[in-house]
């Protein structure tokens, strides 16, 4: 697990410098260029003609640092989530394979846990890692040294609570994004509003433009941020519910494909084992 940690992190690292750079290069070369053009613009519309009414554009309301802050921690957000769904569907298309090749009618003793043990033991390292194999061999190795099947049952249920707590904690970093990202729109707001009430006199004097345009950005980082948790919380939500389900199938899976095959004690006429039907 601690292998899985370190490329985690250094996904994770690797994703932010990259949501950066995307970020900050597009800022430079698309957004600020254009409406500063725009601004231009409407400026000289303005000074044409006093009643002219100011239109409003995208990307005069993305262009402040906070907004570009914001896109960053929001393709960071979803980097992360795209890591955790991908895992997520691998692990469930694992639900579809018979990963405990055992027919119906035929009970497996304590003594053959071993010999299943050493099917899943044997699947690549990748695999190994994954939920269900866990839970099942976790299963097997438990019943193979009580011969409970009581005891399997709750191992691997205990093993399967286990993975949802880490599911869980795993995706504490996204939920740090979601919540600093409305705490950056703030920012922005009392940056916007701070530096109008320091054109307040000018505004007195009648020049209202230095006023209007940093109450612009005031009301536009936060709008931007919002409209970004909205959706990030959105994803969020999908991403921990299909986590859920997985737990859930999870469970499911081993109690119809070994659970309910184990036999506490020596085998009987009306319960035979290892590849025997009744």
């Amino acid at each position: 697990m601690r292998r899985t940690d370190s490329v985690d992190f250094l996904y994770q690292l690797a994703s932010l410098v990259v949501a950066l750079i995307i970020v900050h290069a597009f800022y430079v070369t698309v957004v600020r260029p254009r409406a500063d053009v725009f601004s231009a613009e409407q400026a000289a519309l303005m000074a044409a003609d006093p009643e002219y009414v100011q239109q409003r554009s995208v990307w005069v309301i993305v262009r402040d640092f906070e907004q570009e802050a914001c896109f960053v921690l929001m393709l960071w957000a979803m980097a992360i989530m795209a890591s955790k769904g991908l895992t997520t569907a691998r692990e469930s298309r694992l639900l579809d394979t018979d990963l405990v090749p055992v027919a119906d009618g035929v009970r497996i003793l304590p003594e053959d846990s071993r010999e299943y043990a050493r099917q899943i033991e044997a699947l690549p390292a990748s695999q190994q890692r994954l939920l269900l194999p866990r839970v099942v061999l976790a299963a097997l190795r438990r019943f193979g040294a009580t011969g409970s099947i009581q005891d399997a049952s709750d191992t691997a249920r205990s093993t399967a609570e286990t993975e949802s707590e880490r599911l869980d904690s795993e995706l504490s970093m996204v939920r740090y994004i979601a919540w600093a990202i409305p705490s950056i729109g703030f920012i922005g707001t009392v940056r916007g509003i701070g530096a109008a009430l320091g054109q307040a006199h000018r505004a007195v004097e009648g020049d209202i433009t230095g006023v209007t345009r940093n109450l612009g950005i005031a009301f536009n980082s936060t709008f931007v941020a919002l409209l970004i948790s909205i959706v990030l919380m959105f994803l969020l939500y999908q991403l921990q519910l299909r986590q859920e389900r997985l737990v859930l199938d999870t469970e499911a899976y081993v109690d119809t494909h070994l659970i309910r095959h184990l036999q506490a004690g020596a085998a009987s006429p009306d319960h035979p084992h290892r590849g025997a039907t009744s």
